[in-house]
Protein backbone atom coordinates (compact mmCIF):
# COMPACT_ATOMS: atom_id res chain seq x y z
CA UNK A 1 0.00 0.00 0.00
CA UNK A 2 3.02 2.11 0.62
CA UNK A 3 3.71 2.33 -3.06
CA UNK A 4 0.65 3.50 -4.15
CA UNK A 5 -0.03 6.00 -1.07
CA UNK A 6 3.62 7.32 -2.65
CA UNK A 7 2.64 7.36 -6.27
CA UNK A 8 -0.75 8.81 -4.98
CA UNK A 9 1.23 11.33 -3.58
CA UNK A 10 3.53 12.03 -6.84
CA UNK A 11 0.65 12.73 -8.87
CA UNK A 12 -1.23 14.71 -6.72
CA UNK A 13 2.41 16.78 -6.25
CA UNK A 14 2.33 17.19 -10.32
CA UNK A 15 -1.12 18.01 -10.48
CA UNK A 16 0.23 21.04 -8.11
CA UNK A 17 3.06 21.79 -10.32
CA UNK A 18 1.31 22.45 -12.90
CA UNK A 19 -1.35 24.47 -11.61
CA UNK A 20 0.17 27.81 -12.99
CA UNK A 21 0.84 26.21 -16.62
CA UNK A 22 -2.92 25.66 -16.30
CA UNK A 23 -4.04 29.28 -14.87
CA UNK A 24 -2.03 30.67 -17.56
CA UNK A 25 -3.33 28.25 -20.28
CA UNK A 26 -7.09 29.08 -19.00
CA UNK A 27 -6.61 32.81 -18.30
CA UNK A 28 -5.88 33.60 -22.32
CA UNK A 29 -8.38 30.71 -23.60
CA UNK A 30 -11.00 32.64 -21.37
CA UNK A 31 -9.66 36.18 -23.36
CA UNK A 32 -9.96 34.77 -26.25
CA UNK A 33 -13.17 33.43 -25.93
CA UNK A 34 -14.68 36.35 -24.22
CA UNK A 35 -13.20 38.70 -26.94
CA UNK A 36 -15.10 36.21 -29.79
CA UNK A 37 -18.26 35.41 -28.07
CA UNK A 38 -18.75 39.14 -26.93
CA UNK A 39 -20.12 40.08 -30.39
CA UNK A 40 -23.10 37.80 -29.71
CA UNK A 41 -23.82 39.18 -26.61
CA UNK A 42 -24.39 42.25 -27.96
CA UNK A 43 -25.72 41.32 -31.21
CA UNK A 44 -28.49 43.78 -30.84
CA UNK A 45 -27.20 46.76 -30.19
CA UNK A 46 -24.52 45.87 -32.97
CA UNK A 47 -26.81 45.19 -35.75
CA UNK A 48 -28.79 48.62 -34.93
CA UNK A 49 -24.89 50.23 -35.12
CA UNK A 50 -23.79 49.25 -38.09
CA UNK A 51 -26.60 47.30 -40.25
CA UNK A 52 -29.84 50.05 -39.60
CA UNK A 53 -33.07 48.75 -41.61
CA UNK A 54 -36.63 49.24 -41.73
CA UNK A 55 -37.28 46.23 -39.29
CA UNK A 56 -35.42 44.91 -36.06
CA UNK A 57 -35.63 41.07 -37.07
CA UNK A 58 -33.38 42.50 -40.25
CA UNK A 59 -31.15 44.32 -38.30
CA UNK A 60 -30.53 41.31 -36.32
CA UNK A 61 -30.07 38.87 -38.69
CA UNK A 62 -27.62 40.89 -40.85
CA UNK A 63 -25.94 41.39 -37.24
CA UNK A 64 -25.73 37.21 -36.32
CA UNK A 65 -24.92 36.64 -40.07
CA UNK A 66 -21.81 38.66 -39.54
CA UNK A 67 -20.94 37.12 -36.18
CA UNK A 68 -20.93 33.83 -38.19
CA UNK A 69 -18.62 35.41 -40.99
CA UNK A 70 -16.24 35.12 -38.21
CA UNK A 71 -16.31 31.18 -38.39
CA UNK A 72 -15.25 31.03 -42.18
CA UNK A 73 -11.12 31.40 -40.84
CA UNK A 74 -11.32 29.27 -38.13
CA UNK A 75 -10.01 26.06 -40.40
CA UNK A 76 -6.98 28.42 -41.70
CA UNK A 77 -6.02 29.62 -38.30
CA UNK A 78 -6.08 26.07 -36.76
CA UNK A 79 -4.17 24.47 -39.84
CA UNK A 80 -1.93 27.67 -39.65
CA UNK A 81 -1.50 28.11 -35.55
CA UNK A 82 -2.13 24.28 -35.13
CA UNK A 83 0.88 23.46 -37.30
CA UNK A 84 3.20 26.29 -35.72
CA UNK A 85 1.85 24.42 -32.09
CA UNK A 86 2.70 21.02 -33.15
CA UNK A 87 6.45 21.74 -34.63
CA UNK A 88 7.49 24.87 -32.23
CA UNK A 89 5.43 24.47 -29.39
CA UNK A 90 2.21 25.24 -27.74
CA UNK A 91 3.34 28.02 -26.26
CA UNK A 92 4.22 29.50 -29.51
CA UNK A 93 0.87 28.83 -31.02
CA UNK A 94 -1.07 30.17 -28.12
CA UNK A 95 0.61 33.53 -28.06
CA UNK A 96 0.20 34.07 -31.29
CA UNK A 97 -3.32 33.09 -31.43
CA UNK A 98 -3.84 35.37 -28.35
CA UNK A 99 -2.10 38.51 -29.80
CA UNK A 100 -4.60 38.06 -33.28
CA UNK A 101 -7.29 38.27 -31.47
CA UNK A 102 -6.92 41.42 -29.21
CA UNK A 103 -5.98 42.94 -32.78
CA UNK A 104 -9.58 41.96 -34.20
CA UNK A 105 -11.52 43.38 -30.86
CA UNK A 106 -10.01 47.02 -31.07
CA UNK A 107 -11.16 47.17 -34.52
CA UNK A 108 -14.55 46.11 -33.32
CA UNK A 109 -13.94 48.89 -29.90
CA UNK A 110 -13.23 51.50 -32.05
CA UNK A 111 -14.55 50.77 -35.27
CA UNK A 112 -17.26 54.09 -36.27
CA UNK A 113 -21.01 53.34 -36.97
CA UNK A 114 -22.57 52.92 -40.81
CA UNK A 115 -24.00 56.34 -39.96
CA UNK A 116 -20.13 58.01 -39.88
CA UNK A 117 -18.42 55.44 -42.49
CA UNK A 118 -21.68 54.24 -44.55
CA UNK A 119 -20.99 50.98 -46.13
CA UNK A 120 -17.09 50.69 -45.09
CA UNK A 121 -18.52 50.31 -41.49
CA UNK A 122 -19.80 46.82 -41.88
CA UNK A 123 -17.19 45.68 -44.35
CA UNK A 124 -14.45 46.69 -42.17
CA UNK A 125 -16.18 45.18 -38.96
CA UNK A 126 -16.52 41.68 -41.33
CA UNK A 127 -12.52 42.06 -41.92
CA UNK A 128 -12.17 42.10 -37.71
CA UNK A 129 -14.47 39.04 -37.60
CA UNK A 130 -12.31 37.23 -39.78
CA UNK A 131 -9.37 38.19 -38.05
CA UNK A 132 -11.21 37.01 -34.70
CA UNK A 133 -11.68 33.51 -36.15
CA UNK A 134 -8.02 33.09 -37.31
CA UNK A 135 -7.31 33.41 -34.20
CA UNK A 136 -9.82 31.16 -31.99
CA UNK A 137 -9.30 28.77 -34.32
CA UNK A 138 -5.90 28.52 -33.88
CA UNK A 139 -6.46 28.60 -30.47
CA UNK A 140 -8.29 25.63 -29.48
CA UNK A 141 -6.27 23.04 -31.05
CA UNK A 142 -2.84 24.07 -28.63
CA UNK A 143 -4.61 25.44 -25.51
CA UNK A 144 -6.64 21.69 -25.36
CA UNK A 145 -3.34 19.93 -26.08
CA UNK A 146 -1.42 21.61 -23.86
CA UNK A 147 -4.20 21.35 -21.16
CA UNK A 148 -3.88 17.11 -21.55
CA UNK A 149 -0.20 17.17 -21.96
CA UNK A 150 0.27 18.83 -18.39
CA UNK A 151 -1.76 16.56 -16.84
CA UNK A 152 -0.75 13.73 -14.35
CA UNK A 153 -1.77 10.16 -14.99
CA UNK A 154 -5.43 9.60 -14.32
CA UNK A 155 -6.25 13.53 -14.54
CA UNK A 156 -6.76 14.09 -18.25
CA UNK A 157 -10.45 14.28 -17.69
CA UNK A 158 -10.33 17.10 -15.14
CA UNK A 159 -7.00 18.68 -16.51
CA UNK A 160 -9.24 18.81 -20.41
CA UNK A 161 -12.31 19.83 -18.93
CA UNK A 162 -10.80 23.57 -18.08
CA UNK A 163 -10.61 23.91 -21.95
CA UNK A 164 -14.71 24.26 -21.32
CA UNK A 165 -14.24 25.19 -18.13
CA UNK A 166 -12.81 29.01 -19.19
CA UNK A 167 -15.30 29.26 -22.28
CA UNK A 168 -18.48 29.40 -19.61
CA UNK A 169 -16.16 32.02 -17.23
CA UNK A 170 -16.02 33.62 -20.57
CA UNK A 171 -19.47 33.80 -21.07
CA UNK A 172 -20.32 34.84 -17.17
CA UNK A 173 -17.38 37.60 -17.63
CA UNK A 174 -19.38 38.87 -20.24
CA UNK A 175 -23.01 38.63 -19.08
CA UNK A 176 -21.40 40.19 -15.94
CA UNK A 177 -19.79 43.10 -17.19
CA UNK A 178 -23.07 43.61 -19.22
CA UNK A 179 -24.85 43.75 -16.35
CA UNK A 180 -22.67 46.32 -14.34
CA UNK A 181 -22.12 49.00 -17.71
CA UNK A 182 -26.64 48.41 -18.13
CA UNK A 183 -26.74 49.88 -14.09
CA UNK A 184 -24.06 52.41 -14.42
CA UNK A 185 -24.92 54.02 -17.90
CA UNK A 186 -28.64 52.63 -18.89
CA UNK A 187 -30.24 50.35 -21.42
CA UNK A 188 -30.22 53.95 -24.02
CA UNK A 189 -26.26 54.35 -23.66
CA UNK A 190 -25.21 49.95 -23.78
CA UNK A 191 -26.87 50.18 -27.18
CA UNK A 192 -25.10 53.52 -28.83
CA UNK A 193 -22.09 52.81 -27.11
CA UNK A 194 -21.44 50.84 -24.06
CA UNK A 195 -21.60 47.68 -26.03
CA UNK A 196 -18.36 48.85 -27.25
CA UNK A 197 -16.74 48.48 -23.72
CA UNK A 198 -16.39 44.87 -23.07
CA UNK A 199 -14.17 44.45 -27.00
CA UNK A 200 -11.94 47.87 -25.17
CA UNK A 201 -11.53 46.17 -21.76
CA UNK A 202 -10.83 42.70 -23.48
CA UNK A 203 -8.16 44.32 -25.67
CA UNK A 204 -6.88 46.09 -22.18
CA UNK A 205 -6.29 42.56 -20.69
CA UNK A 206 -4.16 41.30 -23.87
CA UNK A 207 -0.69 42.34 -22.73
CA UNK A 208 -1.46 40.39 -19.16
CA UNK A 209 -2.44 37.45 -21.06
CA UNK A 210 0.59 37.47 -23.58
CA UNK A 211 3.12 37.80 -20.57
CA UNK A 212 1.56 35.06 -18.83
CA UNK A 213 1.65 33.20 -21.59
CA UNK A 214 5.18 33.47 -22.25
CA UNK A 215 6.21 32.29 -18.59
CA UNK A 216 4.86 28.51 -19.53
CA UNK A 217 6.66 25.34 -20.01
CA UNK A 218 6.38 22.99 -22.26
CA UNK A 219 4.99 19.72 -21.18
CA UNK A 220 7.04 17.25 -21.78
CA UNK A 221 4.75 14.98 -23.92
CA UNK A 222 4.71 17.72 -26.33
CA UNK A 223 8.43 18.14 -26.14
CA UNK A 224 8.85 14.89 -26.78
CA UNK A 225 6.50 14.26 -29.58
CA UNK A 226 7.09 17.20 -31.87
CA UNK A 227 6.18 17.22 -35.07
CA UNK A 228 9.24 17.33 -37.27
CA UNK A 229 8.47 17.62 -41.42
CA UNK A 230 8.99 13.85 -42.11
CA UNK A 231 6.46 12.94 -39.62
CA UNK A 232 3.67 14.74 -40.40
CA UNK A 233 2.62 12.31 -43.34
CA UNK A 234 2.72 9.13 -40.90
CA UNK A 235 0.83 10.99 -38.30
CA UNK A 236 -2.01 12.10 -41.26
CA UNK A 237 -2.22 8.43 -42.19
CA UNK A 238 -2.48 7.72 -38.87
CA UNK A 239 -5.54 9.81 -38.07
CA UNK A 240 -7.13 8.36 -41.43
CA UNK A 241 -6.84 4.95 -40.24
CA UNK A 242 -9.16 6.28 -37.48
CA UNK A 243 -11.02 8.36 -39.72
CA UNK A 244 -14.52 7.00 -38.07
CA UNK A 245 -13.71 7.16 -34.46
CA UNK A 246 -12.96 10.91 -35.22
CA UNK A 247 -16.18 11.56 -37.30
CA UNK A 248 -17.59 10.00 -34.20
CA UNK A 249 -15.68 13.45 -32.14
CA UNK A 250 -16.82 15.65 -34.94
CA UNK A 251 -20.49 14.98 -34.14
CA UNK A 252 -20.45 15.60 -30.69
CA UNK A 253 -18.58 18.89 -31.36
CA UNK A 254 -21.27 19.51 -33.63
CA UNK A 255 -23.81 19.31 -30.78
CA UNK A 256 -21.73 20.84 -28.45
CA UNK A 257 -21.22 23.81 -30.84
CA UNK A 258 -25.15 24.62 -32.02
CA UNK A 259 -26.01 23.93 -28.17
CA UNK A 260 -23.18 26.32 -26.65
CA UNK A 261 -24.03 29.01 -29.56
CA UNK A 262 -27.84 28.75 -27.90
CA UNK A 263 -26.51 29.38 -24.53
CA UNK A 264 -24.69 33.04 -26.92
CA UNK A 265 -28.28 33.82 -28.48
CA UNK A 266 -30.03 33.77 -25.12
CA UNK A 267 -29.81 37.12 -24.43
CA UNK A 268 -31.10 38.10 -28.03
CA UNK A 269 -33.76 35.13 -27.65
CA UNK A 270 -34.43 37.21 -23.94
CA UNK A 271 -35.12 40.44 -25.55
CA UNK A 272 -36.80 39.63 -28.74
CA UNK A 273 -39.15 36.84 -27.99
CA UNK A 274 -39.47 37.08 -24.55
CA UNK A 275 -39.51 40.79 -24.63
CA UNK A 276 -37.49 41.11 -21.16
CA UNK A 277 -36.19 44.31 -20.18
CA UNK A 278 -32.23 44.57 -21.54
CA UNK A 279 -30.97 44.01 -17.65
CA UNK A 280 -32.83 41.46 -16.81
CA UNK A 281 -32.42 40.02 -20.38
CA UNK A 282 -28.58 39.60 -19.23
CA UNK A 283 -29.23 37.13 -16.20
CA UNK A 284 -29.29 33.96 -18.17
CA UNK A 285 -25.92 34.83 -20.17
CA UNK A 286 -24.61 34.93 -16.34
CA UNK A 287 -26.01 31.67 -15.25
CA UNK A 288 -24.88 30.01 -18.36
CA UNK A 289 -21.56 30.97 -17.46
CA UNK A 290 -21.77 29.50 -13.65
CA UNK A 291 -23.54 26.65 -14.37
CA UNK A 292 -21.31 25.95 -17.54
CA UNK A 293 -18.23 26.24 -15.54
CA UNK A 294 -19.75 23.66 -12.55
CA UNK A 295 -20.85 20.99 -15.34
CA UNK A 296 -17.92 21.08 -17.11
CA UNK A 297 -15.55 20.92 -13.94
CA UNK A 298 -17.89 18.06 -12.67
CA UNK A 299 -17.86 16.10 -15.63
CA UNK A 300 -14.06 16.12 -16.60
CA UNK A 301 -13.81 14.35 -13.02
CA UNK A 302 -16.75 12.05 -13.70
CA UNK A 303 -14.74 11.15 -17.14
CA UNK A 304 -11.84 10.30 -15.25
CA UNK A 305 -13.60 7.98 -12.72
CA UNK A 306 -16.66 6.25 -14.85
CA UNK A 307 -14.84 6.64 -18.68
CA UNK A 308 -15.86 9.54 -20.88
CA UNK A 309 -19.15 7.68 -22.61
CA UNK A 310 -21.34 8.64 -19.55
CA UNK A 311 -20.16 12.10 -19.11
CA UNK A 312 -20.56 12.47 -22.97
CA UNK A 313 -23.84 10.60 -23.72
CA UNK A 314 -25.88 11.15 -20.76
CA UNK A 315 -25.77 15.36 -21.00
CA UNK A 316 -27.01 15.07 -24.76
CA UNK A 317 -29.74 12.28 -23.86
CA UNK A 318 -31.31 14.79 -21.17
CA UNK A 319 -31.01 17.56 -23.75
CA UNK A 320 -32.49 16.29 -26.64
CA UNK A 321 -35.37 15.03 -24.38
CA UNK A 322 -36.01 17.95 -21.81
CA UNK A 323 -34.97 20.90 -24.29
CA UNK A 324 -38.28 21.53 -26.43
CA UNK A 325 -40.41 21.53 -23.32
CA UNK A 326 -38.69 23.86 -21.48
CA UNK A 327 -38.54 26.85 -24.31
CA UNK A 328 -42.01 26.04 -24.61
CA UNK A 329 -42.25 26.55 -20.59
CA UNK A 330 -40.34 29.69 -20.97
CA UNK A 331 -42.47 31.23 -23.86
CA UNK A 332 -46.25 30.50 -21.52
CA UNK A 333 -44.03 32.32 -18.89
CA UNK A 334 -42.09 34.93 -19.83
CA UNK A 335 -40.09 35.07 -16.36
CA UNK A 336 -36.67 36.86 -16.06
CA UNK A 337 -36.12 34.01 -13.16
CA UNK A 338 -37.36 30.61 -15.19
CA UNK A 339 -35.76 31.94 -17.93
CA UNK A 340 -32.26 32.02 -16.18
CA UNK A 341 -33.13 28.71 -14.29
CA UNK A 342 -33.75 27.24 -17.61
CA UNK A 343 -30.74 28.11 -19.05
CA UNK A 344 -28.43 27.61 -16.20
CA UNK A 345 -29.56 24.05 -16.31
CA UNK A 346 -28.71 24.02 -20.62
CA UNK A 347 -25.63 25.07 -20.14
CA UNK A 348 -25.10 22.45 -16.73
CA UNK A 349 -25.60 20.16 -19.25
CA UNK A 350 -24.11 21.21 -22.45
CA UNK A 351 -20.78 22.51 -21.01
CA UNK A 352 -20.48 19.02 -19.02
CA UNK A 353 -20.94 16.71 -22.28
CA UNK A 354 -19.33 19.27 -24.40
CA UNK A 355 -15.79 19.04 -22.28
CA UNK A 356 -15.93 15.32 -21.84
CA UNK A 357 -15.89 15.52 -26.04
CA UNK A 358 -12.92 17.58 -26.54
CA UNK A 359 -11.05 15.65 -23.95
CA UNK A 360 -12.14 12.12 -25.33
CA UNK A 361 -11.51 13.70 -29.12
CA UNK A 362 -8.07 15.08 -28.52
CA UNK A 363 -7.11 11.96 -26.04
CA UNK A 364 -7.50 10.10 -29.46
CA UNK A 365 -5.00 12.09 -31.79
CA UNK A 366 -1.46 11.10 -31.44
CA UNK A 367 0.82 13.77 -29.28
CA UNK A 368 2.57 14.71 -32.61
CA UNK A 369 -0.40 16.04 -34.06
CA UNK A 370 -2.92 17.03 -31.67
CA UNK A 371 -2.96 21.05 -32.09
CA UNK A 372 -3.82 20.34 -36.05
CA UNK A 373 -5.35 17.63 -35.55
CA UNK A 374 -7.69 18.58 -32.86
CA UNK A 375 -8.18 22.27 -34.37
CA UNK A 376 -9.30 21.34 -37.63
CA UNK A 377 -11.99 19.19 -36.65
CA UNK A 378 -13.10 21.52 -33.68
CA UNK A 379 -12.68 24.68 -36.12
CA UNK A 380 -15.01 22.87 -39.13
CA UNK A 381 -17.66 21.45 -36.44
CA UNK A 382 -17.93 24.89 -34.77
CA UNK A 383 -17.54 26.89 -38.68
CA UNK A 384 -20.02 24.36 -40.41
CA UNK A 385 -22.57 24.48 -37.44
CA UNK A 386 -21.55 27.24 -35.05
CA UNK A 387 -20.97 30.02 -37.84
CA UNK A 388 -24.33 29.59 -38.60
CA UNK A 389 -26.04 28.50 -35.63
CA UNK A 390 -27.19 32.12 -34.33
CA UNK A 391 -28.24 33.08 -38.09
CA UNK A 392 -30.76 29.75 -37.96
CA UNK A 393 -31.60 30.63 -34.30
CA UNK A 394 -32.91 33.85 -35.77
CA UNK A 395 -34.60 32.65 -38.86
CA UNK A 396 -36.15 29.62 -36.58
CA UNK A 397 -37.50 31.93 -34.30
CA UNK A 398 -39.48 33.60 -37.02
CA UNK A 399 -40.65 30.18 -38.81
CA UNK A 400 -44.36 29.39 -38.83
CA UNK A 401 -44.38 27.01 -36.01
CA UNK A 402 -42.38 29.95 -33.96
CA UNK A 403 -39.74 30.18 -31.93
CA UNK A 404 -40.25 26.41 -30.57
CA UNK A 405 -38.34 25.64 -33.53
CA UNK A 406 -35.30 26.76 -31.96
CA UNK A 407 -35.73 23.63 -29.61
CA UNK A 408 -36.22 21.25 -32.29
CA UNK A 409 -32.98 22.01 -33.89
CA UNK A 410 -31.07 21.21 -30.56
CA UNK A 411 -33.49 18.57 -29.97
CA UNK A 412 -32.27 17.02 -33.95
CA UNK A 413 -28.03 17.80 -33.00
CA UNK A 414 -27.95 16.59 -29.26
CA UNK A 415 -29.97 12.99 -30.00
CA UNK A 416 -27.53 12.58 -33.27
CA UNK A 417 -24.57 13.32 -31.11
CA UNK A 418 -25.80 10.34 -28.47
CA UNK A 419 -24.72 7.09 -30.34
CA UNK A 420 -21.47 9.41 -31.71
CA UNK A 421 -20.28 9.76 -28.13
CA UNK A 422 -20.52 5.75 -27.26
CA UNK A 423 -18.51 4.97 -30.61
CA UNK A 424 -15.68 7.80 -29.61
CA UNK A 425 -15.88 6.89 -26.25
CA UNK A 426 -15.30 2.64 -26.91
CA UNK A 427 -11.46 3.58 -27.57
CA UNK A 428 -10.91 4.00 -24.39
CA UNK A 429 -12.25 0.48 -24.15
CA UNK A 430 -10.46 -0.81 -26.72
Amino acid sequence: MSGIAAAASGDRAAGAGNRPRVFAAVCGNMLEVFDFIAYGTYAVAIGHAFFPAKSDFLSLLLSVSTFGIGFVTRPLGALLIGLLADRRGRRAGMSVSLGLMGLGSLMIAVLPPYAVLGPAAPLLLVLARLIQGIAWGGEAGPVTAYLLESAPPGRRGAFGAWQATSQSLAVLLSGAIGLVLTALVGAGAMAGWGWRVPFALGVLLVPLGLWLRSRMEEPGEAAATALPGERASSAAAEAWRARWLLFCGFLTLVAGTVSQYFLNYATSFALTVLHLPQAEALWPTVAAGVAGAAGAWWFGRLSDRFGSVPAMAVPRALLAVLIVPLLLLAMRRPDPLLFTVIVALVALLQVGGFAASVVALADALPARMRSTGFGLIYAVAISLFGGTAQTVFALLQHAAVGPVAIGWYLALVNAVAVPAAIGLGRRRAG
